[in-house]
């Protein structure tokens, strides 16, 4: 698994990890500080392909976004706005934010929709505790979840 910058062409992948419409995460790519974790496909070694090109054989990318993490820093904290993904891109992605953070001795917050136990291990497992109960968005509690590594 690799961890870069978010790209437009990862808005798809990113919207259908949180059921949201891609013109939307094309926003937040050109918004926000944006990361991805993808997992590149490997051909092989007896594969026949150009290590440049970016498809394969059935015209598929050659790498799969796993998960992304989307954050912006305001006065003395780093909000990360949005992220998810599977279990393991979502525990590296969280990294991304903290290092951003302590980098430049911030605190770091996120909201955790409370029946989202991935999210919600990433968050505790990185050291976040939980600082009360956040807005309901959709008629859906969240949990407030604050970390300061400075």
């Amino acid at each position: 698994m690799e961890v870069r910058d978010a790209v437009e062409a990862d808005a798809d992948a990113m919207a259908a990890i949180v059921d949201a419409p891609a013109d939307v995460m094309r926003n937040v790519v050109h918004d926000r500080t944006v990361r991805v974790a993808v997992r590149r496909n490997d051909p092989g070694p007896n594969a026949d392909v150009d290590a440049d090109v970016s498809t394969d054989a059935r015209d598929e990318p050659t790498e799969n976004v796993l998960g992304f993490v989307s954050f912006d820093a305001r006065e003395d904290t780093v909000y990360v706005t949005q992220f998810g993904g599977t279990t393991e891109a979502c525990e590296r992605l969280i990294g991304e934010p903290i290092r951003f953070a302590t980098n430049e001795r911030m605190a770091v917050e996120l909201l955790v929709e409370a029946t989202d136990d991935v999210l919600t291990a990433a968050a505790e497992n990185a050291g976040f505790d939980a600082d009360g109960r956040g807005p309901s968005f959709s008629g859906r509690r969240t949990v407030k979840y604050r970390l300061d590594p400075r």
